[in-house]
Formats: structure tokens, C-alpha cells, sequence
């Protein structure tokens, strides 16, 4: 093997076990949950592990140091649950209510803009029909029989004032 590709190889395997071992020093606090899996973290357990299952703390600290705590939480008088980082499954609940309620919020917008846009067109025609009321074009309307019938001047008025009345609602 030529010297320059032995130097990059072993150079990538010493990052590659640099990069692993950082990732262990993060997990400072090693312990078996209910399942009797190994659960690394950063954070210190919940209060709900017992003191032996917990396998490493931070600084090889004993872990009859987390005792104290653990056992006031069963006791009640700690407010450990309350310090406690949420769980896998709360995480997921809490994502899963912002995400419905953002969808709803979304669909309610929408509905919000469905509406206006229907208001805003109605509006429209209401303003384009006033102007062909005031500008006394004839107007034919079709009459119970089939029959096609023009408005007369009172129908016209009457036309007029319901009109008005409509784009009061458009201001």
C-alpha cells in the first residue's frame, strides 16, 4: 500500500474512533431502564430509576449519590418529577398537539379567507348592479308564468335601497 493511503486510512480511523469516544464522554450517565436496556444521557435519570440500576455517573461519582433523590420522589416530598426532563412518548404528545392545533389554525384561515374573498365578490356585483340601477338601463326580470318582465321605476327604487342596504355590510 503506497505510504500517503496508509496515513489517510489510519488518519480516518482515528477520527472515526475520536468522534466515538466523544460521543460516550457526552453520555455522562449510563442506566438500565424498565426494559433492561442501556440508556446513556447527559442528563441524570428520572427519579423513577432506583439507584441500582443507574451504572455511571458524571466524574465516577457514586451512584448512591443519586439515592437521596430518588427516594424522596418516592416519598413525595421531592419535586424531582418536576425537574424531570420530559419523556420520549411526552415529546411525541406534546409535537402531535402543536401539529393539530396548527392544522386547525390553518384551516381556519382558510376558511377566513374563503369567506372574505366570497364577501369581496359579492360586494362587487352589489356595486356593479347600483350603477346599472342608477344609470336607468333597463332591467328585465322573469315573472312567475316564464314570461320576461322590465322593472318599473318603483321597482326600481325598491331595487335601489335593497341594494344600499347590501353594501352597507361591505363597508
Amino acid at each position: 500500500m503506497h505510504p500517503i493511503r496508509l496515513k489517510s486510512v489510519v488518519a480516518g480511523i482515528l477520527m472515526a474512533g475520536s468522534w466515538a469516544l466523544a460521543g460516550l464522554a457526552c453520555a455522562q450517565y449510563i442506566w438500565l431502564d424498565d426494559g433492561g436496556r442501556k440508556q446513556y444521557s447527559d442528563m441524570p435519570p428520572p427519579a423513577s430509576v432506583p439507584a441500582s440500576r443507574i451504572l455511571n455517573t458524571p466524574r465516577a461519582a457514586p451512584p448512591a449519590a443519586q439515592a437521596p433523590a430518588a427516594s424522596q420522589a418516592e416519598n413525595g416530598s421531592g419535586t424531582d418529577k418536576a425537574k424531570a426532563p420530559p419523556t420520549l412518548a411526552e415529546k411525541n404528545a406534546e409535537f402531535i398537539k402543536r401539529r393539530t392545533e396548527q392544522a386547525e389554525q390553518e384551516k381556519k384561515d382558510a376558511e377566513q379567507r374563503r369567506v372574505a374573498g366570497e364577501k369581496a365578490k359579492s360586494c362587487e356585483r352589489a356595486r356593479q348592479y347600483q350603477k346599472t340601477l342608477a344609470a336607468g338601463i333597463p332591467i328585465a326580470t322573469t315573472n312567475q308564468n316564464g314570461e320576461r318582465v322590465f322593472l318599473d321605476d318603483a321597482q326600481r327604487a325598491q331595487e335601489q335601497r335593497d341594494t344600499s342596504n347590501a353594501l352597507k355590510a361591505c363597508e
